[in-house]
């Protein structure tokens, strides 16, 4: 099969949707697929090029067996709206264009979480005429009032009037999530065209490993209990939460909360620990992905953090699969829903309700001083990233896409 996959975000960037893509391709050019990924050259979150690359109106290379091609966007950091909404009608037109000069593809596939990206693709498919696929990650941009981006308005409507278009036109949806699919349903997509593949580790990449001693010195880690949150630092993510907490625990020298990545919100977070002076949070800028497994070798539990809004009961965050596959016990931190149901079902570790820093810090002190609770927290983790891996991801998202150029009438797949 050949697949053409439009993504804004790619690796060296290590946000949840660069990385899926990737590795998630990696497995289908092994099972013999062609695979070619429009993206833009890798900014985010900053909105600045990364070191070895140019903002090129078309530069293409080979990764891991995939042919990247990188188109010129407009750049802007993760923060606001309007800079971000250029940035993305930027590669919606790019993509477009450089697709219509691809090889014939069998089908065309696109990402979310903003969908200007999927507007491309649907435009291509239908100048072309081939088969559009619409991976949702995101219910954008339900997700921008959530975070108060943007208020409810005319514009948000009309957003609103446009994601529907999209999955109406899309031959199938492979939703990250049920409750997207439910969403969904509730809102008049047919059932049977949504798939839902439930997001994944990469268990070659992600395993147990001891603490990096090295790293933990560097960072003045060693002999600490670490609480480790790795990814980024975003409106959806409410970690100032992490510091109302860690200022309650300021008088206990044993715990570190690590806060390690890039994103909107990250140089007001360490300004306010300074303002604060928290002694017990360390900032650590964002790594290369190759990084990420000796990141959270330094964390004794892995937290998961999202903004206290009912938007993000429906997100699972990737990062719960990664502390899986490193073994790690998960503090979820987050409305209940979705990802508070995988952790508690798998017993992969403990859920406390968004936005409440005295249930944080009690949370943290219970898990540092049960060590055999914890052990047991990390076992059952590790345990349950083998039903969660990016290689039945991949398959599953294989299968839709099987059935979509077969003509199937229903993509739901057994995931």
């Amino acid at each position: 099969m050949k697949i053409l996959f439009l993504t804004e975000n790619y690796p060296p960037e290590t946000n949840a949707a660069a990385t899926r893509v990737h590795e998630r391709a990696i497995y289908w050019v092994r099972n013999g697929h062609q695979v070619t990924v429009l993206t833009s050259a890798p900014n985010f979150p900053l909105g600045k090029v990364f070191p070895g690359y140019q903002n090129r109106w078309y530069d293409v290379r080979q990764h891991d067996g995939v042919r990247v091609i990188r188109v010129k966007t407009f750049m802007a950091a993760n923060d606001g709206f309007l800079l971000r909404t250029l940035d993305f009608l930027s590669f919606m037109a790019s993509a477009f264009v450089a697709g219509l000069f691809q090889s014939r593809p069998d089908v065309v596939m696109a990402t979310s979480p903003q969908f200007f990206t999927a507007v491309g693709a649907w435009a291509l498919t239908a100048v072309r005429r081939l088969p559009f696929v619409f991976e949702l990650g995101d219910l954008w941009p339900r997700s921008i009032v959530a975070v108060g981006a943007m208020a409810e308005s005319p514009t948000i409507r009309l957003l609103e009037r446009l994601e529907l278009f999209l999955y109406r036109r899309a031959r199938a949806v492979v939703a990250l999530t049920n409750a997207f699919k439910e969403d969904l349903v509730r809102r008049g997509i047919p059932a049977e065209k949504i798939a839902v593949v439930i997001n994944g580790v990469d268990l070659p990449r992600y395993q147990p490993q001891p603490r990096d001693a090295a790293l933990a010195t560097e960072w003045q880690l060693t002999g600490k209990f670490v609480i480790g949150y790795v990814g980024t630092h975003g409106m959806a993510h409410g970690l100032t939460n992490v510091l109302d907490a860690a200022e309650r625990l300021q008088g206990d020298d044993r715990i570190r909360f690590l806060l390690a990545g890039a994103g909107a919100e990250r140089q007001l977070l360490i300004d306010s620990a300074a303002a604060r002076g928290l002694s017990n949070v360390v900032f650590m800028p964002m790594q290369p992905k190759e990084a990420m497994p000796r990141v959270w070798s330094l964390c004794d539990v892995a937290l998961v953090h999202l903004k206290d809004s009912p938007a993000f009961a429906e997100v699972i965050p990737s990062k719960i699969f990664e502390a899986m596959g490193m073994g790690l016990p998960i503090l979820l931190v987050a409305p209940p829903g979705e990802a508070s149901r995988i952790v508690s079902g798998a017993a992969a570790g403990r859920w406390v309700p968004a936005g409440d820093p005295d249930a944080l810090a009690a949370a943290a002190v219970a898990l540092m001083t049960d060590d055999a609770g914890r052990a047991r927290l990390a076992a059952t983790s590790h345990a349950a990233a083998a039903r969660f891996t990016r290689q039945r991801q991949a398959e599953h998202v294989i299968e839709v896409l099987d059935r979509v150029l077969a003509g199937s009438q229903s993509m739901v797949v057994e995931a």
